[in-house]
């Protein structure tokens, strides 16, 4: 196992950074959506959500 590990080690590190960057992105887009922004152009005349994403 550990010859594994170390084997492989540069592929577990990349694959760690790569799971908190996206974990990162996540939780800054839930942080947003919370704080009520938005990543729409705001061109709602032609959208299907006009209704949900902007409240009158």
């Amino acid at each position: 196992m550990i010859s594994w590990i170390s084997q492989n080690l540069a592929t577990i590190i990349i694959c760690l950074v790569l799971a908190l960057i996206v974990t990162l992105i996540i939780v800054g887009l839930v942080r947003d959506k919370k704080k009520g922004k938005s990543s729409c152009g705001c061109n709602c005349a032609n959208c299907a959500m006009r209704g949900s994403c902007h409240k009158p």
